[in-house]
């Protein structure tokens, strides 16, 4: 069999399905996942709801049962939910308390919570992981620019500063290179929000690996993926990682699986990565979602991290998670110097037929994640030229 990815059930004996049948599923945030999320839907014959956040934004153009609020709003949350069986996300910035009110009121929120809380607070996830034992850069919660300097001075310059919440692509997040920028990731601070200091990881290379889990148990794992960060920006994937031992991968799966086990994740665990150059790892930032280092899986995968996300929060049984090709590339489409993406698509797909391409109904803003590009195939050489090359078409890039 190509690749990896592994069946783990049986560490968790239990494969039933939930007692009662989930016939809808309510999906809070209207990005590009919760697209993604109801095209897998329609194969399980799974009903999607949708609380988006404008009437036009990615999701709301292709689910039909939208309804247009604010997140933040309990009144709001709470008359969506009533229609739908289970509630997931495209994201994970709801506030805790609308969830437990979810809960308390008979609600499924898969991932619930308490689980949410470590992808949406780095200080909690921090503190959390550290205590389990698992492997992340030295860290303290600083007050101000006085405790940053103290941070440095302690750890050695440069170090990375990042906003507790609400941070996503690169931003929140500073790299300090000595005392004289302290200041910078204060400015600005909103209430509630505290800044975390990490010691900086001189890595070799970033990767991720991705869990699914149901409520009963039953747990799979998707092969290690290398990812390429561009201005904070996920712009590449290379599945499965190269050049990654057998004791490595199998450590990895299972570091992963246990964060996953232990902090009771529903649905799609990613837990990112930095690799040094002694091959070790440390734990980087997790998602409690589908995530873009697995976009390559709706192609590459015998299950997409979108259908077993949706077969996780439902409480089915998962799929599995091998590639279908011995490699798999996968390339963010960023906004660039084309504004009409079906004619650059066509440019795509005439020049190579074999490659994927997912669009996802966005204007293009310059930076901006507007699609991305899928080629899997034997040759790990070629499914990264060729997915480049289709990229290229859709962003106008001259090479």
């Amino acid at each position: 069999m190509p690749g990896h990815g592994r069946d783990t059930s049986a560490r968790r004996p239990s494969t039933r399905v939930h007692s009662v049948t989930v016939r809808t599923i309510g999906i809070i945030g209207g990005g590009q996942l919760a697209r993604m999320m109801h095209a897998a839907s329609i194969t399980l014959g799974v009903r999607i709801a949708l609380l988006a956040e404008g009437p036009d934004v990615s999701a709301a153009q292709v689910v039909a049962d939208t309804d247009v609020g604010d997140y933040t709003d309990p009144e709001t949350v709470y008359a969506f939910a009533e229609r739908c069986d289970v509630i997931t996300f495209d994201h994970e910035h709801v506030p805790p308390p609308i969830l437990r009110e979810l809960q308390a009121r008979g609600k499924q929120v898969h991932p619930g919570p308490d689980a949410l809380l470590h992808a949406q607070d780095k200080v909690v996830m921090r503190e959390r992981l550290t205590g389990l034992g698992m492997p992340c850069p030295a860290f303290a919660v600083v007050a101000d620019a006085d405790e940053l300097r103290a941070f440095g001075e302690r750890t050695g310059w440069p170090v990375i500063a990042k906003t507790s919440r609400g941070g996503y692509d690169g931003k929140g997040v500073w790299k300090i290179d000595g005392p004289d920028d302290a200041d910078e990731p204060f400015a600005n601070l909103k209430p509630g929000v505290r800044i975390l200091a990490e010691e900086f990881i001189d890595f070799t290379r970033e990767l991720s690996v991705l869990v699914a889990r149901r409520p009963s148990g039953e747990e799979r794992v998707y092969p290690v993926s290398e990812t390429v960060q561009t201005n904070g920006i996920c712009t590449h994937t290379f599945t499965p990682a190269p050049d990654l031992g057998a004791e490595q991968r199998d450590a990895i799966e299972a570091m992963a699986l246990r964060i996953a086990a232990e902090l009771g994740v529903t649905g799609i665990l990613a837990v990112e990565l930095m690799q040094r150059a002694d091959g070790s790892v440390v734990v980087n930032e997790l998602a409690m979602r589908p995530h873009n280092t697995g976009h390559w899986s709706i192609d590459g995968a015998h299950t997409s991290q979108f259908e077993n996300h949706l077969r996780a929060v439902a409480d089915l049984p998962l799929g599995p998670t091998e590639v279908r090709q011995p490699h798999a590339a996968m390339v963010n489409v960023l906004g660039g110097a084309r504004d009409d993406l079906l004619e650059a698509a066509e440019e795509a797909y005439a020049t190579d037929p074999g490659a994927r391409v997912q669009l996802y109904g966005k204007s293009v803003v310059p930076g901006r994640k507007v699609g991305h590009v899928t080629v899997v195939g034997d040759d790990a050489d070629d499914v990264r030229a060729r997915a480049q090359a289709a990229a290229d078409h859709l962003m106008g890039v001259q090479r």
